[in-house]
């Protein structure tokens, strides 16, 4: 019933930058956090940052001062600017959203944990 698509992934070489989006659509009352999480191969998926509806913010100690996460309400997006990257990002970048999903009648029906199909981020001289 939702669906969150992420977009802007590659490969960048180390210390430039890019941006990955992710929107939700289908059945939404209300879009409440939303964050990104990567895994890189045999790793576990971490938490790189995540935004309230209010816009707070939370990053991980390793992209503190160069990531920046934020979102347009609006759109039901949330975006992960990336900056001086380095080899060690490289990893598959989920989006995830905590959604009040919303019933035929218009109403909140339940909440649900969605997550993006996943980019791949690759960071390579």
């Amino acid at each position: 019933q939702v669906q969150l698509v992420e977009s802007g992934g590659g490969l960048v070489q180390p210390g430039r930058s890019l941006r990955l989006s992710c929107a939700a659509s289908g059945s939404i009352f209300r879009v409440n956090g939303m964050g990104w999480y990567r895994q890189a191969p045999e790793k576990e998926r971490e938490l790189v940052a995540a935004i309230t509806s209010g816009g707070s913010t939370t990053y991980a100690d390793s992209v503190k001062g160069r990531f920046t996460i934020s979102r347009d309400n609006a759109k039901n997006t949330v975006y992960l600017q990336m900056n001086s990257l380095k080899p060690e990002d490289a990893a598959v970048y989920f989006c995830n959203a905590e959604v009040e999903i919303r019933s035929y009648s218009g109403s909140y029906a339940y909440t649900a944990n969605c997550w993006g199909q996943g980019t791949q981020v690759t960071v390579s001289s």
